[in-house]
């Protein structure tokens, strides 16, 4: 009887080391890492990160795109997974600015500026960065840094067990007169935390099975090809002194990963979807809802004509060309303004991600995106029709115009062209839909394809 339980328990152990020897990483000298100092408990880091989080929101020009959001938590949790310590309520957000930045606060509320999308070259690279502000939430540097400032500011108060009173740390910040909100204590870090993020994001991305090395790459991109778009990145993640050799330093402990994920056709949906947009708006614009009125002339009974590299198309000479990358809008003046448009149309052509897709399948999918792209904004239905001499589908949308007190009228044509789809909408309010219904359908019939 002995025997076989000793013959069991050789089993046991040897099963136990095969398991450990296959799990990657597992048994890998990866660096410790130490969180500083803090006077706050974990569920204090989420009630300080929620209030910051709602004076970011009201200042920072959301993308509010429901798919771009779903994508970024979608890969945010799978790195969050393998985050250490407290479990925080992990969430993401893009935010409609060019700049390449992403900030966290404390508590696990996770910004990512549109240009930091743009900028990344494959998925590995954008979850290196996020992977980075993943593990500033895990080592609690926000409320390390708000830690450090109590300290500084009443350290006798603090040391005498001031935080430990009423209301714990967070109520301890009203009485010292410490403003809680989105400020620099929780966005900017000291080059010992940036390394430790960096470690850490490194050992994350590794155990998510993405390409650590990533994480430097997008850094080194960063300072070869985009000076200027990233100085805000580097202002609040100060650089330390050698960062890719650190990360490789550190990919070398963590040893081989079979097979990394590098990229992902999500991906480069996303990135196709955001060129598709309209450009942030500039530092500084107004960050009100734009209110427009009408044009002054109606559009003229005179035409001119477009020339797009894949189709021509005619307008209204006393009306004005605005090309956005590969997005053209013809418009009267008045009628658009920086970022809305209540008088004009819009012309297009997108790569198709997979050409095998169907018109049917490419028109929905632009559906879907205008109208998470456009509050309000709902399908009232759609039918045959020929544009061009080919077939297309025409979409009936409405939602609420920039003309105040007015809702809008819009109609999508779309036409397959092989690998990507041509589109035009048609916007007005429904009040002068009939005085633009003429010219619309000049400009509809007029449409030819190279």
């Amino acid at each position: 009887m002995r025997g076989r339980n000793n013959r069991r328990a050789r089993q046991a152990i040897t099963l136990l080391v095969v398991l450990l020897l296959a799990a990657p990483g597992l048994l890998a000298d990866r660096t410790p890492l130490k969180p500083g100092m803090n006077f706050f408990k974990p569920e204090e880091d989420i009630q300080l990160g929620q209030e910051a989080a709602k004076e970011a929101e009201q200042q920072l020009p959301l993308l509010k795109n429901a798919q771009v959001d779903e994508y970024l938590n979608q890969v945010g949790k799978r790195l969050a997974r393998h985050a250490p310590g407290f479990k925080f309520p992990y969430s993401f957000k893009a935010v409609n600015q060019s700049e390449i930045n992403a900030f966290a606060l404390p508590g696990g509320s996770l910004y990512v500026n549109r240009g930091t999308i743009e900028a990344a070259k494959n998925e590995a690279e954008l979850a290196g960065v996020m992977a980075h502000e993943i593990a500033h939430v895990a080592l609690r540097h926000g409320t390390n840094q708000l830690s450090k400032a109590m300290l500084a500011q009443a350290p006798l108060m603090v040391l005498g067990g001031f935080a430990g009173g009423s209301g714990g740390a967070v109520g301890a910040l009203a009485q010292l007169g410490i403003q809680v909100g989105a400020t620099g204590v929780f966005l900017k870090f000291s080059r010992t935390a940036e390394t430790q993020a960096d470690v850490l994001g490194t050992q994350m991305l590794f155990d998510a099975r993405y390409e650590p090395a990533a994480m430097a790459n997008f850094f080194d991109t960063l300072q070869k090809e985009h000076k200027s778009r990233s100085v805000e990145f580097f202002s609040s993640h100060p650089n330390p002194d050698n960062r890719q050799k650190r990360i490789q330093e550190e990919i070398a402990r963590l040893g081989p990963l079979e097979s990394p994920r590098q990229d992902s056709e999500e991906f480069h949906v996303i990135k196709r979807m955001l060129k598709a947009m309209p450009p942030p708006p500039k530092p500084g614009e107004q960050k009100a809802e734009e209110k427009l009125g009408r044009p002054k002339e109606p559009p003229s009974d005179t035409f001119q004509t477009y020339r797009h590299r894949d189709f021509l198309i005619q307008y209204p000479d006393n009306w004005e060309v605005k090309e956005t990358g590969t997005q053209v809008l013809l418009a009267p003046r008045g009628g658009a303004g920086e970022s809305a448009i209540a008088y004009g149309v819009i012309v297009n052509v997108l790569d198709l991600d997979d050409p095998r897709m169907s018109l049917e399948d490419a028109t929905k999918r632009l559906v879907q995106m205008m109208v998470q792209n456009n509050a309000g904004m709902k399908e009232i239905g759609h039918q045959g029709a020929r544009v061009g001499g080919k077939r297309a589908i025409a979409t009936e949308l409405r939602g609420r115009s920039p003309v105040p007190n007015e809702r809008e009228s819009d109609w999508l044509y779309t036409v397959h062209l092989g690998d990507s789809l041509f589109y035009a909408v048609f916007i007005v309010p429904e009040s002068d839909y009939r005085a633009y219904q003429r010219s619309f359908q000049v400009m509809l019939d007029s449409v030819r394809f190279r």
